[in-house]
């Protein structure tokens, strides 16, 4: 398995999801390692002037004019984790950890934040040997930056709190914290100046639930359009939406994308060709404005994307730490130092695309359900197409049903259709707006799952279709590879039957990436890269 090296510029997507779900061993580059034991040079050496610096030697919050002696500034970080770990809720999933681990460590080691080395290792550890701390999953305000959630994982450095320790029998082990770090053969570490504040401070939960958001996002777009060409063929709908030229003349990439995507999948389809010359004028808005919908929604993605990308590969603590003369000096200052307070830990623009991200996908799940309606409503089905896909219609219902839970489903993403990015201040009103950008991802994580479910039942009901399809006529290129991918898991239906099995696995075979394999092979592309030009 490929090794992700960290050196707090280089963070991609991609590398989030191979450690997160993959177990990717991760390391430092020797270059990062040099920058964290420079920061903590000026960390000391700010401490060493004795001079007052947030962050270092105050209090926080409301609290910032409370000088700290400098015996107790030890003490004061303890305090500050183990005060902050007030999370509540549902624990977080295990690959949300991994992910929340491992950009934290990519910001500490920019350079910026004045921890020691050992910190940095021991959080490494904890990634590479597989002990996740158990981290409540409510609590964050998205300024100053996930505090509650990454508190949780400070904790677990003192030896406090608890742990999942993987087993080799693959179930996790729940530990006490000192009984996890000695798992991972650790010791607890005695928190310095700063190292407390630069742990719980910034925005790693938020970019950590975004990052995988954006891949599986992406991934569901991709088996939106595959979905929507099957739809497109089995319904006898025509292909002249998507040809390059309609797209060229209002040039938005995601619109290109989704047109491309389905003239690749429908490329070589006998049964679009057998009624290229029919008299039917237009589709239903469905079907012909599938680029424009869909590639709104690929935007609305890319956009996040790439603010994900800039977050991931960002300092978001506070304060933070400069070498003397790399800010102006009245805004900080010591001699050995320039230790500056801003507001890089505001989860805002993640928490404004996150939001942004949730009424797209809203969109797709919406679409995709208004075909499933056309596939299954005998008002505006094809007349080759029997009521609701029933074999025996009357005596039997078919995949009715379906449309019902899809329709459920697009009631579902609607119901948190108000923007997360609320403010409610807090710390004595010293935080006074905050971003709620962790609320935004747990939001737009809820929405991509309904949505990816009603996905999954618009490829069941086109696959039912294609049952009905004049014999003999071949499908598309990829629009053939669609349909076997899911009848390798679900068998036609030749009476009636329990459909959540067929739905889940039609579900699943979007989020396994089954069908983005299966695609890309027939195509002969990557997985993730079938929808682009050869």
């Amino acid at each position: 398995m490929t090794r992700v090296v960290l050196d707090g510029e280089s963070l991609s997507v991609a590398e989030v999801v191979a450690v997160a779900r993959e177990d990717a061993p991760v390391e430092v580059s020797d270059a990062a390692r040099e920058r964290v034991r420079e920061a903590r040079a000026r960390v000391e050496a700010v401490l060493d002037t004795d001079e007052a610096v947030y962050g270092l030697n105050t209090g926080f919050g409301e609290l910032v004019d409370t000088r700290i002696p400098r015996d107790r500034v030890s003490e004061l970080q303890t305090n500050l984790v183990r005060s902050h770990s007030a999370g509540t809720g549902g624990d977080l999933p295990r690959e949300a950890v991994r992910a929340l681990l491992l950009t934290r460590v990519n910001a500490l080691v920019k350079g910026y934040s004045g921890v020691r080395e050992v910190v940095v290792d021991h959080l490494l550890t904890l990634l590479n040997e597989g002990v996740h701390p158990v981290v409540p999953s409510r609590g964050s305000l998205g300024a100053s930056g996930d505090l509650a959630p990454l508190a949780h994982v400070a904790l677990l450095l003192l030896g406090d709190g608890a742990a999942d320790v993987d087993r080799a029998d693959g179930d996790p082990e729940r530990r006490t914290g000192d009984e996890a770090l000695a798992a991972a053969g650790l010791e607890p570490l005695s928190l310095r100046a700063k190292e407390g504040l630069a742990l719980i401070n910034g925005t790693q939960l938020s970019v950590g639930l975004a990052a995988l958001l954006v891949h599986d996002a992406e991934q569901l777009c991709r088996a939106a359009d595959a979905a929507g060409a099957l739809t497109t063929e089995v319904t006898m709908g025509s292909t002249v939406p998507v040809e390059a030229a309609i797209q060229e003349v209002r040039p938005h990439v995601g619109q290109a994308a989704s047109a491309r995507a389905v003239r690749r999948l429908c490329a070589g389809s006998e049964i679009v060709e057998s009624h290229r010359n029919c008299d039917r004028v237009q589709d239903a808005y469905s079907i012909r404005c599938l680029p424009q919908v869909h590639g709104a929604v690929r935007d609305a993605v890319a956009h996040l994307r790439a603010a994900v990308k800039t977050e991931l590969n960002s300092a978001t603590d506070n304060p933070l730490v400069f070498p003397v003369g790399e800010v102006s000096r009245h805004t900080s200052g010591t001699d050995a130092a320039d230790v500056v307070s801003g507001g890089n830990f505001h989860g805002e623009v993640l928490a404004l695309r996150l939001d942004y991200v949730r009424s797209a996908l809203t969109e797709l799940a919406a679409i995709a359900e208004r075909r499933v309606d056309r596939l299954l409503n005998p008002n505006v089905q094809e007349p080759h197409l029997p009521p609701f896909l029933a074999a025996d219609s009357g005596v039997e219902s078919g995949l009715m049903i379906a449309q019902y839970t899809a329709a459920s489903c697009v009631a579902e993403c609607r119901s948190v259709s108000t923007p997360a990015t609320d403010t409610t201040p807090v710390s004595g009103g010293q935080e006074d707006h905050v971003s709620m950008s962790a609320t935004s991802a747990y939001a737009a994580r809820r929405t991509l799952d309904w949505a990816r479910t009603v996905v999954g039942i618009e490829l069941l009901c086109a696959a039912e279709a294609a049952e009905f399809v004049e014999d003999g006529l071949a499908h598309g290129d990829g629009t053939g590879a669609v349909y076997d991918a899911v009848r390798e898991l679900v068998d036609p239906l030749d009476s009636d039957r329990p459909l959540a099995g067929d739905i889940d696995a039609c579900e699943s075979l979007v989020a396994s990436g089954a069908l983005d394999a299966a695609v890309g092979e027939a195509l002969g592309s990557p997985a993730d890269t079938w929808d682009r030009d050869r």
